[in-house]
C-alpha cells in the first residue's frame, strides 16, 4: 500500500474535520506560480492539529514539508511526494494588555500590519508590504526598510521534535536573515508581538509611504518570490547585478527585472529550471566580475526536504 493511501485513512478515522488536498498544485500557493503537485496538502485551523498530523505522518511513513504563504519559495515542477502542512487557516489575530499582539502562524503579515495601525500599535510598518505569514516572518526574521521581525518578536510558541517549547526573544538568535529555526527543526505555531503605542493616521501614513516606495521601485506586477539573493556584507545584491549589465537577462520565462536587479520574475510561464539556471548565472558573473557569492534568499526545493518553514 503506497504512503499516501495510508495516511488517507488515518486522517479519515483520527482527524476526519482537517481538509485534505489531494494533488494540490504547488504553483498555485506559491507567489513565483511555479511548482508541481504535492501529493498531499492538509489544512490545520490549530496548533494541537498539527502535531496529530505529523503523528499521522510517521505512522504512514509520510515525509512532510511546512508551507506558509510560498511567499519565498521555489518549487520543483516535479512536485513534492510528502505531506504539506498549510498554515494559511492557523490565522488567528488577538490585541493583549500591554501593546502585545498575539498572532497565529498562518496570519498574513500584511494584515497583522493593517490591524495593529488600525489599533494605534506602532512598529510593524515595515511589514505592511511583506506578502508572508506570521510563521514565515519569525522563521527568517523577514525585514524591510530598516525594520525586522527581530524588533518586535517578544515570544515565540513552535513544535519542536522532543515537543511545543515557548521561547522568548533572546532565545530566538536573531540575525540578518537568521533565527534559531535555521539551527533547529522547529514549526511555528504562534508568536506574541511587542509593539508601542501610535497615532493611527501617522502609521498608516508611515505605511502608505513604504508602499508607494516598493511599487516605484520593485516588479509587484510579476510572479517572484520578492529579493532573490541575501545582503552580501557590504555589499548589494541588486547593484553588483545591474553594474554587471544582467538586467534583462533571461531564460525561459524568468528574467532579470529591469526595475530591480535584485528580483528574478516569472515574466512568462517560467519552469523552475528556467528560474534556476537564470540564478546560476547571475551567480557565476557576479563572482567573475566582484569575487563575491550570492546566497539565494528563496529557498530552492528541489526535492522533498523535511521540516522546512516558509515565508
Amino acid at each position: 500500500m503506497a504512503w499516501f493511501d495510508t495516511f488517507d485513512r488515518l486522517m479519515a478515522e483520527q482527524l476526519p474535520a482537517v481538509r485534505v488536498e489531494k494533488e494540490a498544485e504547488m504553483a498555485k500557493y506559491t507567489t513565483f506560480r511555479i511548482g508541481g503537485g504535492a501529493k498531499r496538502m492538509v489544512f490545520p485551523r490549530q496548533g494541537e492539529e498539527v502535531a496529530r498530523i505529523l503523528e499521522v505522518c510517521k505512522a504512514a511513513g509520510a515525509a512532510w514539508f511546512v508551507l506558509g504563504r510560498g511567499s519565498n519559495l521555489l518549487i520543483s515542477d516535479q512536485g513534492l511526494d510528502c505531506v504539506v502542512l498549510n498554515m494559511a487557516e492557523l490565522n488567528e489575530i488577538q490585541l493583549e494588555e500591554g501593546n502585545v499582539m498575539y498572532v497565529q502562524a498562518g496570519a498574513l503579515l500584511s494584515r497583522v500590519a493593517v490591524q495593529a495601525q488600525q489599533a494605534g500599535l506602532a512598529g510593524l510598518a515595515f511589514a505592511h508590504g511583506i506578502p508572508g505569514s506570521l510563521g514565515g516572518a519569525v522563521v527568517m526574521n523577514a525585514g524591510a526598510y530598516g525594520g525586522e521581525m527581530g524588533q518586535v518578536v517578544q515570544e515565540v510558541t513552535a513544535l519542536f521534535p522532543e515537543g511545543l517549547r515557548t521561547m522568548k526573544a533572546e532565545e530566538l538568535h536573531y540575525g540578518y536573515r537568521h533565527s534559531i529555526f535555521s539551527e533547529e527543526p522547529g514549526i511555528v505555531l504562534a508568536a506574541r508581538l511587542q509593539l508601542q503605542p501610535g497615532d493611527p493616521a501617522e502609521i498608516r501614513a508611515e505605511m502608505d509611504d513604504l508602499m508607494a516606495r516598493r511599487k516605484a521601485s520593485q516588479p509587484l506586477e510579476y510572479p517572484s518570490a520578492g529579493s532573490t539573493f541575501k545582503r552580501p556584507e557590504g555589499h548589494y545584491a541588486g547593484t553588483m547585478i545591474d553594474q554587471c549589465g544582467l538586467k534583462g537577462t533571461a531564460v525561459g520565462g524568468a528574467e532579470v527585472s529591469t526595475k530591480h536587479a535584485g528580483f528574478i520574475i516569472n515574466k512568462k510561464n517560467a519552469t523552475f529550471s528556467d528560474v534556476t539556471e537564470l540564478i546560476e548565472i547571475v551567480q557565476d558573473t557576479v563572482f567573475r566580475t566582484f569575487g563575491v557569492e550570492l546566497e539565494p534568499e528563496v529557498k530552492i526545493i528541489r526535492a522533498m526536504e523535511n521540516r522546512e518553514e516558509d515565508v
